[in-house]
């Protein structure tokens, strides 16, 4: 690779590395924090958000703080609409957080890890939901346990870093019990867990296969363990119904 080439793809990297720092951070940052998340020259920095800010990407706040511009709100509005699964599944999830009130979520992976694609919440003053992109441990989800269902067990040992077993109460998901609820949820179509990422958090997750057969996303409910449990299988019915009409058998 050429010297120009070189640069220019350093710049590519910066712009992205803003951007996903903003995203983590969702909040506007200032500069110096900017600099810091991405590890990039103070020089680049201020100049990259500069061409950014000026072709409205990016907003400069008057005490200097950035954020994402009004153009990122349409590219994604573009990439929603054209995107037949998450423009179908945004439909799916509002009528069954109508329905329901409880947290509903269209969930896949990226990576070695589980995200939040699409999040709709409940009404209530008080309700369970994950952020949007924010990357979690496979071990600590429900969604994850469908996900990996046509892995291997070496390959599923390779795909997850061996921290990730610990959840953020210190406690570690055994590996062999990990391999079970994989193929339990298999089995049974769906995956029911309570209590991993989250102390009073009861997650259910109902697959979207291609047409292959495959899992590709899953639809989710975010509700809390003292849910009664009449309610959680009607909540599960509907689950497992909408993502069947989600699939593309």
């Amino acid at each position: 690779m050429s010297a120009p080439e070189s640069s220019r793809a350093r710049g590519v990297d910066r712009v992205i590395g803003i951007f996903r720092q903003l995203h983590l951070a969702q909040r506007p940052l200032t500069m110096r924090e900017l600099i810091e998340a991405t590890g990039a020259p103070r020089s680049s920095v201020y100049e990259l958000v500069t061409i950014l800010a000026e072709a409205h990407c990016l907003e400069i706040a008057e005490d200097g703080a950035v954020f994402f511009g009004r153009e990122m709100h349409y590219y994604g509005s573009d990439y929603a609409q054209h995107n037949d699964l998450i423009s179908r599944s945004h439909q799916a999830i509002l009528a069954l957080v109508r329905k329901h009130d409880e947290t509903a979520q269209l969930c896949t992976l990226e990576g070695n890890k589980y995200t939040v694609v699409l999040s709709e919440n409940s009404s209530r003053p008080f309700n369970i939901s994950s952020e949007i992109g924010v990357k979690v441990p496979i071990p600590w989800t429900a969604t994850g346990r469908l996900l990996l269902g046509h892995l291997s067990v070496d390959e599923i040992r390779a795909l997850i870093p061996e921290e990730d077993f610990v959840l953020d109460n210190g406690k570690r998901v055994d590996f062999a019990d990990f391999l079970r609820d994989i193929e339990r949820a298999a089995a049974q179509g769906y995956c029911c867990t309570e209590g991993l990422s989250h102390t009073f958090r009861y997650c259910m997750a109902a697959p979207i296969l291609d047409r292959s057969g495959a899992t590709t996303a899953a639809l989710c409910f975010m509700t809390s363990r003292d849910t009664d449990p009449a309610k959680r299988e009607v909540m599960l019915e509907d689950l497992i119904r909408s993502a069947q009409a989600l699939s593309k058998f």
